[in-house]
This record gives C-alpha cells, sequence and structure tokens, in this order.
C-alpha cells in the first residue's frame, strides 16, 4: 500500500529557480530509488525550510530512503531532520483529488 513521507529541515541558502538549478541532478536521482512514486519540492524561504512532500510503495522503501536521505542531508551539512511516513485514506484522499 502507498505512503505519504514528509520530510523538512532548517535551510537559509537557496531558493526558487536557484534552487531548482542546483538541486536538478538530485532530483533525477530520486526518480530512481526503489518504489519512489513522485514528490513535491516544498520551501518556505520566510520560515527558513525547505524538504518535501514523497509517494513510495510501501513503507519499508519510505522509510529505507529517509534513512538514506536523512544521512545525506547530514553530510550537507544540515540538522534537524525531521521525517514522518504515514498510511493513506484513499478513499477521502481520492474525494479531496489526491494525485494517485
Amino acid at each position: 500500500m502507498a505512503v505519504i513521507m514528509h520530510v523538512d529541515f532548517p535551510h537559509k541558502d537557496v531558493w526558487g529557480k536557484e534552487m531548482a538549478s542546483q538541486m536538478k541532478e538530485l532530483a533525477k536521482s530520486i526518480n530512481k530509488e526503489p518504489g519512489f512514486i513522485w514528490k513535491f519540492w516544498t520551501e518556505s524561504k520566510k520560515d527558513n525550510m525547505a524538504g518535501g512532500v514523497y509517494m513510495f510503495d510501501t513503507r519499508e522503501n519510505a522509510e529505507n530512503y529517509l534513512k538514506m536521505h536523512s544521512k545525506r542531508l547530514s553530510e550537507f551539512g544540515y540538522s534537524n531532520i525531521r521525517g514522518k511516513v504515514f498510511e493513506i485514506n484513499e478513499e477521502l484522499s481520492n474525494i479531496c483529488k489526491a494525485p494517485f
């Protein structure tokens, strides 16, 4: 069963188009992760936060990615990384036009 994962962390570097330019290869690599379905990249310059909302095919694949990604972010110098995996209520999500 598909799951949603939310990740965020303090970020004070680049935003918008500059972030897109610098993170393009990382974005392409995420497409190759086991069980990956999609990702919304999130950023709030006002709150100095960045992250994403992901969909994976299973909790196991999401948790494996979260572990690897948290380590990678730490190696990039980020701290206070938060990540949570959630099951999806598909019936209610379909009513609310979720992008399955």
